[in-house]
């Protein structure tokens, strides 16, 4: 014998339970993929205020592959900001100044490391 057919009663709530549990599905995942960003964004902000963020690299990306992704956002409909050269974007690090290295005693020298230094 074939099983009844679901009145619409039946078959409306049964309906209204799947949208409720597929509802708490996605909110579920949602939530879930929130904390791992915030999470990851934590850890970023971190590594940025020890001034390690990506290792301490201050190179551009290099323009072959801003330039394809700016085909691909323009391909895919979506907004291409105009953006500043990448030199203004990530400023260069000034080259550290190198000392003079002494040549001898006769040079005045009164800093506190090369008192403590000294084996005489």
């Amino acid at each position: 014998m074939p099983p009844e057919p679901e009145t619409a009663a039946e078959h409306f709530a049964r309906t209204g339970r799947d949208a409720v549990t597929y509802a708490r599905q996605v909110a579920r995942t949602a939530k879930a993929r929130y904390e791992r960003r915030r999470g990851e964004n934590a850890e970023l902000a971190k590594q940025f205020g020890k001034g390690r963020l990506a290792g301490g690299e201050t190179a551009p990306t290099p323009a072959v592959l801003r330039n394809a992704a700016k085909r691909f956002r323009a391909g895919a409909g979506l907004p291409v900001p105009a953006l500043p050269p990448a030199a203004d974007l990530v400023p260069l690090r000034p080259e550290p100044v190198s000392r003079r290295p002494r040549v001898g005693d006769d040079d005045e020298d009164f800093s506190q490391s090369r008192i403590m230094s000294r084996g005489d």
